[in-house]
């Protein structure tokens, strides 16, 4: 862990000596007059620079109390963003495995500001992100589950500390080829979820660390203009395509996650294509290892991915269909096979919806309920099922579907309602055979771009046998929060 700190720390340096070197007028943004050095017109003496942690911090004196009126919108093809970011996670509804073509990056962060002044593509950036739960749960470690991320009950946790080094391709121009690339590293208590098995999961699946490391992202994108109305090609290791939520905390509406999206698969290996095949029409097609493994495992399988996405409304109705992941579906690591709808809707300028649906399965599920002779063990990570007498497999399917709907009230200050409803028929994915009901409302509260707090009230409920407090309760109340710091 020490190493991977250090290796980290030496990248971050790194790429900020790169930072340093002044950009090239391809680079430069249109109003940045390339005869500038340091500031000052060229040919005259440039004035000292202020030290870097003097930067840093007008930097975010500028994002918290700005000086400076905002510019006019770059130019952008295809339906306008339908929401306001902030206060939401992103302008644009959520379609996974690329990024939205004829979009611009607009994106500024305080650290390069202080680099270069958000002058080059390639940029680094990240969050520290901590939170804390008061829970009627009180039995120790992971009895909050399947809550989440918060598992452990009535604790102040360092949920996720990430550091970015990316480039996004231009997606808006159609003039010529470009590409793009991320790679983002995590450490803290959320790893649990993000992990796959073979990068780095011994910390969970060999010693359940409560704490650990993920290079939860790595991948490159190729951008062709001149396919259809733009094509993105994206290899690597990528956050699975469909869902409201993400992994990381910034792109969520609220602190916790829906047990919706607690239960099914976080990461994928393997390449995934998108075309826009006009301002209505998208569809991706992918291959993988399978989910939340690396494809050097024993566990891999050959899984694809097809996914269509429909905008109408002139881009506030959107109906996102996928199904995310398909193979053979027999029992290995996390080998569910998922299909999936998601419906979002803009009711007004303030409010809006998102509604998202699954149903999932595994065939040949190892039966863990005791009522069998010689029962055949489940492998390390991946759950059993509760099945019938005498079975020693079965099919072990999931229902859901959870709801958010959502206010702004301005560019600062928004309320998430979120309803959730899982069936887990089989207990495969949570431990219990039992139905869920999960009821939150939130607040979030940005300071400038940069500080967000989204304090929380959750109550949930099992209803066929107790699966809160290690199987002791039917019903959880969670009070919560967290901050999220940007750099």
């Amino acid at each position: 862990m020490r190493k991977l700190r250090a290796l980290s720390v030496v990248t971050f340096i790194s790429t900020c000596v790169l930072f340093r070197i002044p950009a090239t007028a391809q680079d430069q943004t249109p109003h940045e007059p390339s005869t500038l050095v340091d500031g000052a017109p060229a040919g005259a003496a440039p004035f000292p620079r202020k030290p870097f942690a003097i930067r840093l911090a007008d930097a975010y004196l500028e994002d918290w109390k700005p000086t400076q009126p905002p510019g006019p919108d770059p130019p952008r093809r295809g339906y306008p963003g339908p929401l306001d970011s902030p206060p939401f996670p992103s302008s644009d509804y959520s379609v996974g495995g690329t990024p939205v073509i004829g979009a611009p990056d607009t994106q500024t962060y305080p650290l390069m500001q202080a680099i270069n002044e958000n002058r080059s593509r390639v940029k680094v950036y990240g969050w520290f992100n901590e939170g804390f739960n008061i829970s009627t749960s009180n039995k120790g470690d992971g009895a909050n589950s399947p809550a989440a991320y918060y598992y452990n009950p009535n604790r102040i946790t360092p949920d996720q500390q990430v550091l970015f080094v990316e480039r996004l391709p231009n997606t808006v121009q159609t003039d010529h080829v470009d590409y793009g690339f991320r790679f983002a590293q995590l450490w803290g208590q959320d790893y649990r979820y993000t992990t796959a098995k073979g990068i780095f999961s011994q910390q969970l699946l060999g010693k359940n660390h409560e704490y650990g490391y993920d290079p939860v992202m790595f991948y490159f994108d190729l951008y062709l203009p001149h396919v259809a109305k733009g094509m993105n090609i994206r290899i690597g290791r990528y956050i699975s395509l469909p869902d409201i939520e993400a992994q990381l905390a910034p792109n969520n509406y609220t602190y916790s996650h829906s047990i919706l999206y607690t239960i099914d698969p976080f990461t994928q290996t393997g390449i995934v294509t998108t075309i826009k095949l006009s301002d209505h029409w998208l569809v991706q097609a992918g291959f993988s290892g399978g989910n939340d493994v690396a494809p050097w495992t024993a566990d891999v399988k050959p899984t694809g991915t097809a996914c269509v996405d429909y905008t109408w409304h002139k881009g506030g109705d959107a109906l996102y269909t996928c199904a995310n992941s398909f193979n053979d579906g027999k029992y290995a690591y996390n080998n569910v096979q998922g299909y999936y709808e998601t419906w979002y809707h803009k009711i007004s300028a303030t409010w809006h919806t998102d509604t998202e649906t699954w149903y999932m399965y595994e065939r040949d599920v190892p039966n863990i309920a005791g009522n069998v002779i010689n029962p055949i063990k489940p492998e390390i990570g991946a759950n059993g099922a509760f099945c019938s007498q005498g079975q020693q497999r079965c099919f072990a399917p999931e229902f859901a579907v959870v709801n958010y709907l959502e206010k702004e009230f301005n560019h600062k200050n928004y309320v998430s309602i979120r309803t959730d409803f899982v069936d887990d028929m089989k207990g495969q994915r949570t431990g219990y055979a039992t139905k869920y009901s999960e009821h939150l409302v939130s607040y979030g509260r940005w300071i400038g771009s940069t500080v967000l707090f989204r304090p929380e009230l959750r109550l949930e409920h099992s209803y066929d046998l107790p699966a809160y407090d290690l199987g002791t309760k039917k019903t959880q109340f969670i009070v919560a929060g967290d901050l999220t710091y940007h750099f």
